[in-house]
């Protein structure tokens, strides 16, 4: 078969090591174009297997590029992901981890991660009224009885949130509880996040339509030099959703599945996590009641209101707020300068 939409879909994988774990995935993943994010010291050689079409950028290329507007990109963290989303030209993005491997369903079957999430893509969401047969365009479901045709024609897909088999994406306390636990369970689902429902969006296996909502996947500023770790793509997802709801698009969370191979260390993850475990009883309330005005109208100008609403409302809890208001600003001043002016929601390209 024809790898499934080639031209329009870029794999984005954040990295300080050599990137041997493609060879588990060369059979899905060498028929697209790969952006390699290279985190830490920029002088190490990471090494890609042969045969794979990609391009590497490290914190010297970041530098380069962005100037002074590279200080909104992360460093020693995964969140630095996000400059391959600011430089990718396709409509799709599908960002994973380098500890991440192809899984299989419970027939034994390889599991296709790319050929799920742009199903997922391809397809509406449907989030003003919940199907208990979950999504009702895949093959062998539809919309139940009692579900308004109205609403039958869906709205746009933005965001596709896949799962993992083996290590569960858990914060360090419950790590630390439960530090032999393993995800055995395969469901086979996939249903729409409704509206004014927020999620915790993991960025292991995640893939969104970079036309849509590319400007709200910002990570936020993490890592070094800054008070916490391991929130980014929690920001990410929390904008991201406001945005969609705000928009009328939709979120997707469950198939596909990839194998989770490494628990990351608990006690250096509580270290990363700890001011976020309180704040986060924060900020979660301030996204459930943020309001977008109308005059809204794209991904760009929702974002920037997003960062105006949270230096207000989360800036009293810690300059943190501040800083990380000012970079949400400084990412969309470099998406203007690397994308064309994007559309209003309804408007024909």
């Amino acid at each position: 078969m024809a790898p499934i939409l080639k031209g329009e879909v870029d794999i984005v994988i954040p990295t300080i090591r050599s990137l041997d774990f493609l060879e588990n995935w060369r059979p899905f993943f060498e028929p697209y174009h790969l952006i390699i994010i290279q985190d830490g010291d920029p002088t190490k050689v990471i090494k890609v297997p042969e045969g794979f079409d990609y391009e590497l950028y490290n914190r010297n290329d970041i530098n380069r590029i962005l100037g002074p507007k590279a200080n909104c990109i992360s460093f020693k963290d995964g969140a630095c992901r996000c400059f391959g989303f600011l430089v990718s030209k396709k409509k799709f993005i599908y960002t994973i981890d380098d500890d991440c491997f192809v899984a299989k369903d419970p027939t034994g079957k390889d599991i296709d991660t790319l050929a799920q999430h742009l199903e997922n893509l391809t397809k509406p969401s449907t989030p003003y009224f919940f199907n208990t047969l979950y999504d009702p365009y895949r093959e062998g479901a539809d919309f139940v009885r009692g579900y308004p045709f109205s609403l039958r024609a869906g709205v746009p897909t933005a965001v596709s949130h896949g799962l993992w088999l083996n290590i569960p994406d858990y914060d360090a306390p419950t790590q630390l509880v439960k530090p032999l636990e393993r995800n055995k369970t395969y469901v086979d689902a996939v249903m729409t996040i409704p509206k004014g429902t927020l999620y915790p969006m993991c960025a292991m296996n995640l893939a969104f339509n970079r036309e849509l909502v590319g400007p709200a996947m910002y990570f936020g500023i993490m890592g070094d030099g800054q008070p916490i770790g391991r929130y980014d793509d929690m920001w990410a997802g929390w904008c991201s959703k406001v945005v969609c709801d705000h928009l009328g698009y939709g979120v997707k969370t469950g198939l596909p599945y990839l194998w989770h191979s490494k628990a990351s260390n608990p006690f250096v993850n509580l270290k990363k996590e700890f001011k976020g475990l309180f704040w986060q009883e924060e900020m979660i309330p301030f996204f459930q009641s943020v309001t977008l005005p109308k005059e809204c109208t794209n991904a760009q100008q929702c974002y920037l209101e997003l960062a105006k609403q949270a230096k207000e409302k989360l800036g009293p809890i810690d300059p943190y707020f501040h800083n990380l208001a000012d970079a949400m600003v400084t990412w969309i001043e470099a998406w203007e300068e690397f994308n064309t002016p994007a559309k209003a929601n309804g408007e024909s390209a």
